[in-house]
Formats: C-alpha cells, structure tokens, sequence
C-alpha cells in the first residue's frame, strides 16, 4: 500500500497514527492525544446530548413518599438539557473537523514522502503554522467565540420556536418542555388574539422603519446642503450644534425627551398653556405617540446623515458645478443631475442599513414610550411597539419564549431578505470595481 493511503487509513483509525507514520512522532502524539481526551469526553456524554435536544427530557418534577416521609425528586430541566446538548454537539462539530484536517495531513504528508520529500519536523510544521498560518491562528479564538457566544445563541432561540416553551404550563422545572413543529408560527399567525397583534404590530414597525428612515436621510441632506450653502457663515459652528444631539448618550437624551413630552407635567404642554393653547396628548394618545417617536427620532437621527453627506459632498469635484454653471444649469437641476447621484451611489448600502436599524430600533421606542399607549386589543403589546419590543415583553414579562422565538425568526428572515435584496441592486455592488 501507498503511504498517502496507508497514513490516512491509519489517522482514520485513531487520530496521530498516520502522523506516526510519516515519522512525525510529536505531532502524531499531540493529536492521539486530543482523540483520547474527545474518546474521555464525550463517550459518557454524547449519546445524553442526543437525548437531551431529541426528547427535552422524560421526568417532571414531583414529590415521593419514602417511608414515611414524603421527598421531593428532582426531574429533567428540559432547557438546560437542550443548552448542555447544545453545547456537546458544537464542541463534537470542532472535533470532526479537526479529526478530517488529521486525514488530510497525513495523506499529504504520505503523498510527499512518495515524491521523495522529507516529512516537515514539528519545529518546522510550529514555524509554518506561526507564519504562513499566522491569521488563521489569530483567528482561531474570535472565531470560536463567534460560534459559542453569536451562532449557537441563535441556533438556541431558532429551536425555542419550534417548543412549547411558555408559561404558564411549560416552564421548568415545574413541566418539562415538548417539541411542537411549526405550531407556534400557526399560532402566531392564526389564532385572533396573537394574529391581530402581530399584523398591527409588524405594519407600524414597517410604517415606523420606513418614514423614519426616509426623514432623517432627506433631513439630513437638507441640513448638510445649507450648511455647505454659500453665503452660510460659522460653518463648524452649525456644525457642532446639530451634531450635539448625536453626542449626547440616547439614554440620557430620549429620556429626557420623555419627561419634556409628558402629558400632565411636561415643559413643552406647559409653555403651551401659556400662550392658551390646551395640552396635547404627545404620549397618551396612539396616533399622537407615534408622531412623537418619528419626531424625536428625527431629532437624533438626521445628525448621522448629515455628518455624512457632508463628507460626501466635499469629494465631488467642483469642475462639474462649473460646467453645469456654464451651461445655465438651475441650482435644483445641479442637484438633481450632480449631488443627488452622488450621494446616493455612496450612502444606498447605508441607507438600507438605517432601514434595517429603524426595523429594530429598540431604543427610541423602549424609553421614549415604553410601548405604550396601551392597546386593549392587543397581546402583551402597546400601540407603539415594535416587534423588537413586543418581542422584549413577550420574553422578560411575560415569559412567552416560544413565540418570542418565532418573532426573532421572523425578524431575521424579513431584514436579511430585504437588505439582501436592496443592496444587491444598488449601484453600490453593482459598479463597485468603479472605486476600487
């Protein structure tokens, strides 16, 4: 037999063995040992994960009578299996792989020896490792927290959504949780009580997406174009008041905003009954409310815009103002034909970003209103609430995790979907080799 068939026979056996081999011995034990220590580790523990994530547990927690004293008996805690298995079956993942990358090198290793070379010493596989590897090795450790803070979290919340996992009848470790398929997205888009709320909330959130995208983008080319305007003196001092805004902590400002709006109390109701007008009710009253979120929203968002487009607007070369001025050009038709295009062809990737954003902005609508006003009609939401909010209270008030779950699904696929699709016919991705 050949030694690239022999040594990967051998690594398919047991992990170093083809490494052996090849005469690579410190290798070949380092990684007989990694498979002694997976054989150690997950023999007793591989096959519970299995059952663990496949069943979420068989035994409730209860009460025993032993002799004549009455016990409680701990039962399975149907989360924690489906976390802990989740866990074993991430970590087995990384084993396979590092067991296949075993095969492969043993098979090159043996490959090279029949052309004659020399098998790598392990001074010099270190040397080639911290050098030409040098960025894998770097990335090694982002990348498994990527996997184990970022991708099985979501892997986690996507299972959720297919389980019964809710209160007030399953929550461990009282009730053990069940597998339950596509029921709670039925539920959710079938039954009056979570059907109702779901369709008034996801079109305020794409009402609310879209105009407070479009305001602070339009606000803030029109505050960046008079700024920029000629004749407009202090430039960096109308700068540095509308970028104040944006500088402040939202936390801090749209807080403050909210008590400036209160309906009973607030300064803006009050200097209103000054001049005899009545107070308005910009918290209290649905439609009012909303109009207050966009309003506030513009507040903080068109400085973001404007910082950009300024810097947009001083890489466009004056030469084509000075033709356009030459031809009898109107200032409209000079930013209609010059400024516009090209701030759209810079900012369409961020634009479809902010939309994203706006999709879900928990911020402005969690502690400028809180959700509110109320909504009898609606099920653990108020009338300004985004999914991303009614989400929140589904999972931290309510404890509703399932259909939480199945909303976060919902919101991914409705935003990976549109910036996808956005972004790939912008001018942006489609002339990209026109800036590179």
């Amino acid at each position: 037999m050949r030694h690239r068939s022999l040594a990967a026979v051998l690594s398919t056996l047991f992990m170093g063995l083809g490494q052996l081999y090849n005469r690579q011995y410190l290798k070949g034990l380092l990684l007989a040992a990694v498979e002694a220590l997976a054989i150690f580790t997950f023999l007793p523990s591989l096959g519970k994960a299995i059952w663990g994530v496949y069943t979420l547990g068989e035994k409730t927690q209860g009460f025993e009578k032993v002799g004549r004293v009455t016990v409680r008996v701990e039962g399975d805690h149907s989360i924690y299996l489906l976390i802990s298995g989740l866990i074993t079956l991430f970590l087995f993942a990384i084993f396979l792989i590092i067991y296949i990358m075993n095969i492969r090198d043993a098979y090159r290793t043996g490959a090279a020896r029949e052309a004659g070379a020399k098998p790598a010493s392990f001074k010099q596989t270190l040397a080639y490792v911290t050098d030409k590897k040098f960025p894998h090795l770097m990335l090694a450790l982002p990348a498994a927290g990527v996997l184990f803070l970022t991708i099985m979290p979501i892997v986690f919340m996507i299972m959720l959504a297919f389980t019964n996992y809710a209160s007030p009848n399953h929550i461990p470790p009282k009730s053990l949780v069940d597998w339950v398929g596509f029921g709670t997205f039925a539920n959710l888009l079938t039954l009056k009580t979570w059907s109702g709320t779901f369709v008034g909330v996801f079109t305020w959130t794409i009402v609310w997406a879209v105009v407070a995208t479009v305001t602070t983008y339009f606000g803030g080319i029109l505050v960046a174009l008079l700024i920029e305007s000629k004749g407009v003196r202090f430039k960096k001092l109308w700068r540095t008041i509308f970028i104040l805004p944006y500088a402040i902590p939202q936390l801090i400002s749209l807080l403050a905003m909210r008590n400036l709006f209160n309906g009973q109390f607030g300064p803006i109701n009050q200097y209103l009954g000054y001049f005899g007008l009545g107070k308005l009710p910009w918290l209290t009253d649905p439609l009012w409310a909303k109009a207050t979120v966009i309003l506030v929203n513009m507040w903080i968002g068109i400085p973001v815009t404007m910082v950009l487009i300024l810097g947009i607007l001083t890489a466009i070369p004056k030469d084509m103002y000075e033709a356009a001025d030459v031809d009898g050009a109107t200032g409209f038709q000079k930013f209609r034909i010059i400024t516009m295009p090209f701030i759209l062809f810079s900012t369409a990737p961020i634009l479809i970003t902010q939309f994203a954003g706006n999709i879900n902005n928990f911020n402005v609508i969690f502690l400028l209103t809180n959700g509110d006003p109320v909504n009898g009609s609606y099920q653990y939401a108020g009338s300004t609430d985004l999914l991303v909010t009614w989400l929140y209270k589904l999972t931290l008030n309510n404890s509703q995790f399932n259909m939480a779950s199945a909303i976060g699904i919902i919101i991914f696929l409705i935003v990976a979907s549109f910036s996808i699709w956005n972004y790939r016919r912008t001018r942006s991705f489609k002339e990209e080799d026109m800036i590179q």
